[in-house]
């Protein structure tokens, strides 16, 4: 039930049987041609099927990364880099087989420079590893995709998540990388400084690169001061126009929101159901999160709650921690509820992004769209920047109805080109979205091309992924 994945080749078999020697004696039983351990690496969090790859190496250092990649450049083996699995295009698919390079064994935080609110970690630190490694220190990292997705794999996804409204993504985090290029060489692309104007910006490149420029393996990171406080709120709606305006309203008066997300009525459904939460209704409904000082989050939260009231949303606060961590798990655990809809049935997750002031028109044509087509799905979004999601929840077993699913999503996604957006806000490309990258880019794709060829000549690196074939 996955989407066709761009035309690539697989290895010679002699030269991929010479590299796999020269990789098991390099790293012994770090090396895994297990088929459990390759199907688990050739599988994400998508509906996309398992792509697996010829061999799993397991990497314990940015060294022993450029010498995986050295062997296999060497006899032109593809390199797939895994941080945890988490991501939803199939980026980590071996359409190609080739040997995929987990990087879990390189999860230290290296050091944490807390006068100047930043940190260098390994690409295998997870976000809720390094949170609870920072919070002693009064710090947190705020991009929340909602897994406990690699720092690394986030930074190659360009990850974004329910706090980007107010702290940016991973674009606008991260402050420097440490690369394997695709012919092994190891480069840092800036220092340490806020901002350079010196040659170009090597590192927003190889962010949201998805492993096709190089492998990353450390990261240098902006960290922030924990809020002194902290409040939440729920605010369900009569409709979803009113939600979405709401929201709308919200980002155009300079509200400084930490998070505003939208459920709409199926999707608080689900996880009214899934999350036991009491005292809510399957209606559209906004969850919100200040951030700042007592009187700040005071006066964001009232000048959100006269807001609202002009669109008929009812404000409740939720204050107390244990509460709005219920809320929040709900919200992150989304996903499942969405699958739980349906047992025995799987989740196709798509999402997109538009101006904001096209949001409200975009999210209704969408779901008009999605209720005539009599497929089962939900819409959640962090709606401050302008990006949605759509879970359809379809039977594998179904061919109708999977390809109702993606013709829903290629109206949704060419709807929101026409709109100025993109057709994704931060799932990425992988091979799932390649299709809509012409549409979406135009001549720019070529002057991508020339890019890719000139950082990967034998075109190794994660081949099949972003690029049209």
């Amino acid at each position: 039930m996955n989407a066709p994945a761009a035309s690539v080749s697989r290895p010679d078999p002699s030269a991929l049987g010479t590299a796999l020697a020269a990789l098991r004696q390099r790293l012994g039983d770090r090396l895994s041609e297990a088929e459990a351990v390759r199907e688990q690496h050739g599988r994400d969090e998508s509906y996309h099927a398992v792509q697996a790859p010829d061999a799993v190496a397991f990497a314990d250092s940015t060294e022993e990364v450029a010498a995986i990649v050295e062997i296999c450049a060497a006899h032109r083996i593809p390199v797939i880099p895994f941080g945890t699995g988490t991501s939803l295009e199939g980026h980590i698919g071996a359409g190609a087989g080739g040997v995929t390079v987990d990087l879990s064994r390189m999860n230290a935080v290296l050091e944490v420079n807390a006068e100047d609110l930043d940190c260098r970690v390994q690409a295998g630190v997870t976000r809720k590893q390094l949170n609870e490694y920072l919070r002693d220190q009064g710090l947190f990292f705020p991009i929340d995709p909602g897994a406990d997705a690699s720092i690394g794999g986030m930074c190659a996804t360009r990850a974004s998540g329910t706090n980007a409204v107010r702290y940016g993504t991973m674009r606008d985090n991260v402050l420097s990388l440490t690369v394997v290029t695709a012919d092994g060489r190891v480069i840092k692309t800036a220092r340490r400084a806020r901002k350079s104007a010196a040659g170009y910006d090597l590192t927003r490149l190889f962010v949201g690169s998805e492993g096709t420029l190089g492998v990353i393996t450390e990261i240098q990171l902006k960290l922030y001061g924990i809020p002194e406080a902290i409040s939440s709120a729920v605010c369900p709606f009569p409709d979803l126009d009113s939600a979405v305006n709401t929201a709308i309203a919200t980002i155009q008066t300079g509200v400084p929101v930490a998070r505003v997300e939208l459920l709409d009525d199926a999707q608080m459904r689900a996880c009214i159901a899934h999350s036991k939460l009491e005292g809510f209704e399957p209606v559209p409904t906004l969850f919100f999160e200040f951030h700042g000082t007592e009187a700040g989050v005071r006066e964001q939260a009232e000048t959100v709650q006269a807001i609202a009231a002009e669109f008929g949303g009812d404000f409740r606060w939720a204050t107390k921690p244990e509460d709005r961590g219920k809320l929040w798990e709900a919200r992150h655990n989304s996903h499942y509820a969405t699958r739980a809809l349906r047992p025995g049935c799987q989740v196709m997750a798509s999402d997109v992004c538009v101006p904001i002031s096209r949001l409200a028109e975009c999210i209704r044509e969408s779901k008009l769209d999605l209720d005539a087509s009599g497929l089962v799905g939900c819409i959640v979004g962090h709606v401050g920047d302008g990006n949605f999601h759509i879970g359809y929840v379809v039977d594998p077993n179904d061919e109708d109805e999977i390809a109702r699913a993606i013709a829903h999503n290629d109206r949704m996604v060419l709807r929101a080109i026409g709109m100025d957006g993109t057709c994704t806000g931060e799932h990425g490309v992988g091979y799932g979205k390649i299709r809509f990258m012409e549409a979406e880019h135009g001549d720019a794709i070529a002057v991508m091309r020339s890019i890719k060829h000139a950082l990967d000549p034998l075109g190794i690196m994660n081949p099949g992924k972003i690029l049209p074939a």
